[in-house]
């Protein structure tokens, strides 16, 4: 029986729906979500390309086929976590693609099992 190996960030059925809208209206997205203060500690929706990655920053999967990045800092804090991408009612952040849709997206999650994270150490996971 071939072992699944977790990802580090999924998106719900509705995230995804709504993945899909923005992808159509602005083309390729990519998300990011640095911990920082305010906007910067929801997941932050992009076109492609037009927000700089750094080297401080982690790749950690795709949603929808959008790659999802998150700062290394904030990275060491869900480290033992899978992120959930969802969304909710209310406005995105200032910057966020998804704020004049009415919805935001938001980051809830759930802690890895050890037997996850020695699949992901396996893997090459981050």
């Amino acid at each position: 029986m071939a072992e699944t190996v977790v990802e580090r960030v999924v998106a719900t059925p509705a995230a995804l729906v709504l993945i899909e809208r923005l992808w159509r209206q602005h083309g390729p997205l990519m998300f990011h979500q640095s911990g920082g203060c305010c906007d910067g500690s929801s997941p932050m929706c992009y076109p492609l390309d037009e927000f700089q990655v750094g080297g401080q920053d982690v790749r950690l999967g795709e949603i929808g086929g959008c790659p999802f990045y998150m700062g290394a800092a904030q990275f060491e804090y869900w480290r033992h976590t899978q992120l959930i991408i969802d969304v909710v009612p209310g406005r995105g952040g200032m910057f966020s693609l998804e704020g004049p849709e009415g919805q935001r997206f938001l980051t809830r999650s759930r802690l890895l099992s050890d037997e996850e994270e020695t699949m992901l150490r396996a893997v090459g996971g981050v």
